[in-house]
Order: structure tokens, then sequence, then C-alpha cells
């Protein structure tokens, strides 16, 4: 376990309660949240990453980052080498990308690899609850380099129906961006200037994902699938996609109901238990921080924050934000209402999974900043 000491350092931001009265009778309080910007879906030396572990806490450190949740292909050598755990003001985690003969699984919360290419995509889910731990499906739409299936082959998800999945990585930035290089030149652009190509995750990433959650709760989340593809000479990095950079474009926040609390592996619990009910969302950080968002249902049933499902009936839905935007609401993928404010309210009476995306200026046009996962009302 690496040194604890640091977690006092982690930097945190809490709502203790809700800004707006309620409607009616006394509602419950928003409870004391602290989030936690996580960078998920990298890769170290122990696999094919060209960075170190120590490293790779030092870019999230370098870019404000609390978490780092590792997924190496098919191993668990950093936690074997005692490196989970804080290192200073950053929480390493080290999970798995699981190789299928399909496509490729990241799991969190398990403390053995499973069978490299000897499950199919139906069997690795509940492999991986079986040992508590939680998982996603990593770009799960892939179709391929547009440039040549021989720089990248499709290795999306097909089992996107199984009732087992707990997730989805909804947006794989580099994964995404790379299918869409058609030649050379873009590819060159993107690493020179990733920033002018953060537009969200493709559209029909959003609609495939929107009508898996109007059939059951789909926790979406964003990762990096970071590399740092380059070559190392002595002690010198070459690289066009250095991690202090690819860092700070894309987070996904965890809302944790207790602060951090210095042992490494309680703290790891709480973050696998809010990405696994889906209390989480995702923030082109390099737009602007989205550290402080919030987004929750008030109604007769009570208080219900992201990802959490509730019976449908008449639910007023919140959302405080760190900054002014415009606000969209979506019910099942269609945008029901929009606002431009820090303190978004709309009262609704119909079933649905109804998320939130915020938008703002950047870099000449609007680009998407903040997306929720859904709040369920069946």
């Amino acid at each position: 376990m690496a040194s604890s000491g640091g977690a006092s350092e982690a930097i945190t931001s809490t709502l203790a309660a809700t800004p707006f009265e309620a409607h009616g009778p006394p509602m419950p309080r928003l409870p004391e949240l602290r989030d936690l910007a996580c960078v998920i879906h990298v890769h170290s030396t122990f696999s094919d990453g060209t960075a170190s572990v120590e490293e790779l806490c030092e870019s999230a450190r370098a870019t404000g980052r609390d978490v780092v949740l590792l997924t190496d292909h098919d191993t668990l050598g950093a936690r074997r080498a005692g490196l989970e755990g804080w290192h200073g003001s950053v929480l390493l985690g080290v999970g798995v990308e699981i190789s299928s003969r399909g496509g490729h699984y990241l799991a969190f919360g398990v403390d053995r690899e499973l069978p490299r290419k000897r499950l199919d995509e139906s069997e690795i889910p509940a492999a991986v609850r079986a040992q508590g731990g939680v998982g996603f499906a990593a770009h799960p739409f892939s179709a391929g380099a547009q440039m040549s299936h021989r720089l990248g082959r499709p290795h999306g998800w097909a089992a996107l129906e199984d009732d087992g999945l707990a997730g989805i990585e909804l947006w794989s930035l580099m994964t995404d961006a790379a299918e869409a290089w058609r030649t050379p030149w873009q590819a060159i652009a993107y690493m020179r200037d990733p920033e002018r190509f953060l537009d969200g995750p493709p559209a029909h990433h959003l609609s495939a994902w929107d009508r898996l959650c109007a059939v059951r709760r789909v926790v979406a989340i964003g990762g990096l699938d970071a590399h740092q593809h380059g070559r190392r000479i002595g002690r010198r990095l070459i690289s066009p996609m250095r991690n202090e950079r690819y860092f700070g474009l894309l987070s996904t926040y965890v809302l944790c109901r207790r602060p951090p609390s210095g042992d490494g592996d309680a703290d790891l619990d709480e973050v696998y238990a809010s990405l696994r009910e889906g209390c989480c969302f995702l923030s082109v950080d390099a737009i602007a921080p989205g550290r402080g968002f919030r987004y929750w249902a008030e109604g007769s049933g009570g208080l219900a924050l992201l990802g959490e499902q509730r019976p449908a009936g008449v639910w007023t839905l919140r959302a405080a934000l760190p900054r002014r935007a415009r606000v969209t609401l979506l019910r099942d993928g269609t945008a029901i209402a929009d606002a431009s404010t820090a303190a978004f309210e709309h009262t609704v009476d119909m079933p649905g999974a109804y998320r939130v995306e915020a938008r703002l200026p950047f870099r000449g046009r609007e680009r998407l900043w903040l997306l929720s996962n859904p709040i369920y009302l069946r």
C-alpha cells in the first residue's frame, strides 16, 4: 500500500444543502457530498504505457486530479507491487482492462485477473461481480480506425443488452478521436491541439446510451485510454501525447458521501461505490472545472441523487452549476427544457431517464461541458 499521509491534501468540494426552497412539505436536505476528479482508463509500464505509476500520479497532481484509475491490460501487477493507495494528494486505484474474444472491459475492485481471452462478453461482467468488483464496457462503440484497420481494429462491446453490465465508457477520449482520423494530417492536428476537437461523445454513442437507459440503469463514465505513446531515450520521454496535457481534458467526477480518510482501501471502496451507483458525471475540464456540479430530484418520494431510481410521479429536478451555462434537461434522450442559468429547476410528471447537459462557449463555438448520469423515474 502506498503512503496514506497525503489524503488530507485531496482536493474536495462540498454542497451541504440545496440552494432552493422546496415547494410543499419540507424536503430532506441534499447530503454533503465530496467530488473527486477521476482520470479513468490509463496505462502504465506494467502493460503498454510509457509512464510509471509514480509518473502517472505526478501528472495527475499537476493537472489537479484527485484519483487515477489504472487499467493495464490483463494485469494487476501494480497492485501486487504495493502501489495501490495514496500517493501524496492522489489516490491510485489499480483496475484492469480485460481482453475478451470480442471487446475489452474495465474492471475495478477485483483482486485477481481473469483468464485472458478465454471468456466471452456474456461471462466477464458476472465474473467481475463475483469478485465484488464493478465493470464498464471499454470503448463499446469502437468501429476501428478509419485510416486503416491495421492501425486499429474494431474492438467494441457487443453485449450491451446484458443485464449484468454495470455501465459503459460513454466517451473514450483517445480511442474515439483516433478512430475518427481519416488522414495522418488529422492525427497530427489533434495531437498538436486536442482542445480544438473537444466536442463531447459522438452523437451515436449518446443515442445508444439513451436507448439503454430507457430500459434499465446503465452508468456512463468518461475515460482517456491514455498510453502516452512515445519513446524513451535514457530518462527523456519523447511523446506528442503527454499525460500532463491529456489528464486535464476530461474527468469523471465521483460524488462521495464521506471525505477521504487516508485509508486507501476504504477510500477506493467509496469511489467504486459511487461509480457503481452512477453517482458521477463527466466534465470537460479543459473548458472549465466541473467541480461543484450537483443534480438531484425532489418529490413525494423524497430526494434522489443522480444515478438513483425512484417511482414516477411529480418530481422537481434541480441542478446547481459552478458557473452560468446553457443547461438542457433530457428525457430518454429528448430535450424537454433549456435555460441559461447556474441554478436550474424543472418539474416533471412522466416516467423516464432524466439527465442534464451543460454547454459553454469555448474556442469559437458552444461545446458540451458537463454531462450527468440520469435520475430514473419508473
